[in-house]
């Protein structure tokens, strides 16, 4: 091919590479598309999260505290304190210094944990039943406890609207449409503020110590008290405020309400897990290991119960032995069956050859030929060769049956 035909060539290939292309670009349509890859590792490791960046943007000072001895070096006044986790290893001490706390001009903030007990006469709650607030169901209030939940007492609307909230009695229209939300009513504000509180659980101030609380339709999920100088604040759930629910409805807003004008800690864990529960939870594999180790080790440098038997020498074993210990093998695998069957077809063997024919003979025949070959009576060849009865034989019955037939046998 001339340089002239492959210019043209060429030039020709890259013109429809050419067209293609720009065929290809108007074809294009560009698009967004937002991938979603969930919380950060951060956010699902603190489900409060989001509460503290709340906060913060509320100009709040917010702080974490690990566990409740943190909160030994922790000022009263001008304080609040989320007590937001699990309580069942408080000691009486730490409520007490908790409650102490309170007590000196501090806001404690704690979530009902366990339901009351009436056997009992208490929950195990060691701060709430010091309290006197205790938790039940809602579906095992009666009509007039679920009326005296959504009816608050006459001074109900004297408290200090700074000092805690209070609900009343709502519009009809509105208990209606909402009869799922706990409302909310401050002084001086005409629409209240809806929360979505579990209805599922009820507080009740057995005491009547509580000066502010919030109802849904027919719980009290939201209870205030005066401690000493301070305040203790009583919720039936602490989920409103997770990563989840902190945005729905006025969840943030009723935790701005609560710790405004102070600064606040958290505390999500009253005690800090120990090693052996954190090596339990991050290395069961080791401990496991550990453990197998541990017991092989014990069974290793243990004290046996006696000395150990050394091993007998061969060469005193006699053929007598041999014989004895074949003989019970056979007799714990094969049973009385087989030894006794195996002497009679030797007696058998033997007698065809010396009675030409033997094998054909019938039963009795064959048992008149070995009496007259061995020149025992009848009735010992028949009681020798009779097939064994389906039940085991005693010991002396089976001696005396392979007595007979070792004596028929050595006649042949």
């Amino acid at each position: 091919m001339s340089r002239r035909a492959q210019f043209y060539l060429g030039a020709g290939l890259l013109l429809a590479v050419g067209l293609l292309a720009i065929y290809a670009l108007g074809r294009l349509t560009p698009y967004q598309e937002e991938l979603k890859h969930g919380a950060s590792p951060e956010a699902r490791s603190n489900p409060y999260l989001a509460a503290e960046q709340f906060l913060r943007q509320r100009g709040i000072r917010v702080q974490r505290a690990d566990g409740l001895p943190a909160v030994a070096a922790l000022p009263s006044a001008g304080q609040t304190l989320l007590l937001l986790g699990d309580r069942g290893n408080m000691t009486p001490r730490q409520a007490e210094q908790l409650l102490d706390w309170a007590s000196k001009g501090g806001h404690l903030l704690v979530v009902a944990e366990r339901l009351w007990d009436e056997k009992e006469g208490k929950s195990g709650d060691l701060l709430l039943d010091h309290l006197g607030v205790q938790q039940f169901l809602s579906e095992d209030l009666d009509e007039d406890d679920k009326g005296h939940a959504s009816q608050p007492p006459a001074d109900a609307a004297k408290a200090d609207s700074d000092a805690a909230p209070a609900a009343e009695d709502e519009p009809s229209e509105d208990a209606d449409r909402y009869p799922q939300l706990t409302k909310l009513y401050l002084e001086n504000d005409a629409a209240p503020a809806y929360i979505d509180f579990d209805t599922d659980y009820h507080l009740y101030d057995s005491k009547n110590l509580a000066h502010a609380w919030a109802n849904s339709g027919d719980s009290t999920h939201l209870l205030q008290l005066y401690y000493g100088n301070g305040l203790v604040s009583v919720l039936s759930d602490p989920w409103i405020w997770q990563n989840t629910h902190i945005a729905k409805y006025d969840n943030a807003w009723l935790l701005w309400y609560l710790t405004q004008d102070s600064a606040v800690t958290l505390l999500y864990r009253a005690d800090r897990d120990s090693l052996l529960s954190l090596l339990r939870q991050y290395f069961p594999e080791a401990l496991a290991a550990l453990a197998l180790l541990v017991a092989l080790l014990l069974w290793h440098v243990g004290r046996r119960r006696g000395p150990l038997l050394a091993p007998l020498s061969r060469a005193r074993r006699q053929l007598e032995e041999h014989l004895r210990g074949s003989a019970d093998f056979q007799l714990r695998h094969g049973g009385q069956q087989s030894l006794i069957q195996a002497l009679q077809r030797d007696i058998q063997r033997r007698a065809r050859r010396r009675h030409a024919g033997f094998e054909r003979l019938d039963v009795a025949s064959q048992w008149q030929v070995l009496g007259r070959l061995t020149r025992l009576p009848s009735s010992a060849v028949s009681q020798a060769m009779r097939p064994l009865p389906a039940q085991r034989l005693s010991a002396p019955d089976f001696t005396r049956q392979v007595a007979h037939l070792q004596t028929l046998r050595n006649a042949l």
